[in-house]
């Protein structure tokens, strides 16, 4: 942890929850809704660019203080990147985590997908199966896609097939691409699934 976020974490711990409010609300900071579309978007970081980074103390507070999973996977991401901040990939990669653990679908999808390519941290497709398994259970559509193509390759338990499939089957997309690449998973796994768990799990309605 940089001497700086020591400092600030200090600082924020003397503030009273009403003054941080009151500052918060001060200052135009980004919404979950917001937020959430730019990280669906993969547009985070270059958002936080584009405003120059002036949020980058109202993110810090809403992180570390406030302890939101959406600014926590944003300060994490900015920290990992070195994004209007020093690098720091551990603190960076402990923040997703922090996010993750609040059930953060993005950073959920993100720590899936960088353990299933290895990125950031050593490559471990078993473990980035319970993230992915998670942020697809709450309509993640790129964590579907993946744990799909997780299991297909041999990953994860063939128990987690039906919930895949079934997932898939109800994802709804105006993506083409995305769509044809959700139909050729589903395909490939209904090879690896018997009849009747292939039609319960078209029965089983999604909801999230």
């Amino acid at each position: 942890m940089t001497l700086r976020s020591l400092l600030l974490i200090t600082l924020l711990a003397a503030t009273p929850a009403h003054a941080l409010e009151e500052v918060g609300d001060a200052v135009p900071v980004y919404t979950d809704n917001e937020l959430s579309r730019l990280f669906a978007e993969n547009r985070h970081l270059q958002q936080v660019k584009a405003d120059d980074c002036q949020l980058v103390q109202d993110i810090e507070a809403r992180a570390i203080r406030v302890e939101s999973p959406s600014f926590q996977f944003l300060y994490g991401d900015m920290l990992a990147w070195g994004v209007c901040v020093p690098r720091n990939v551990t603190l960076g990669v402990h923040y997703m985590q922090a996010a993750a653990q609040q059930g953060s679908p993005a950073a959920l999808e993100q720590l899936g997908r960088y353990y299933a390519e290895g990125k950031l941290v050593q490559q471990d497709q078993e473990r980035a199966i319970p993230y992915l398994r998670e942020a697809a259970a709450m309509g993640h559509v790129n964590a579907r896609i993946l744990l799909a193509e997780l299991l297909l390759s041999d990953y994860g338990s063939p128990l987690d097939f039906e919930d895949a499939y079934r997932w898939l089957y109800n994802t709804a997309t105006g993506s083409q691409q995305i769509h044809s690449r959700i139909t050729k998973l589903r395909r490939n796994l209904e090879q690896r699934m018997p009849a009747n768990v292939i039609a319960r799990a078209k029965r089983r309605e999604t909801f999230w």
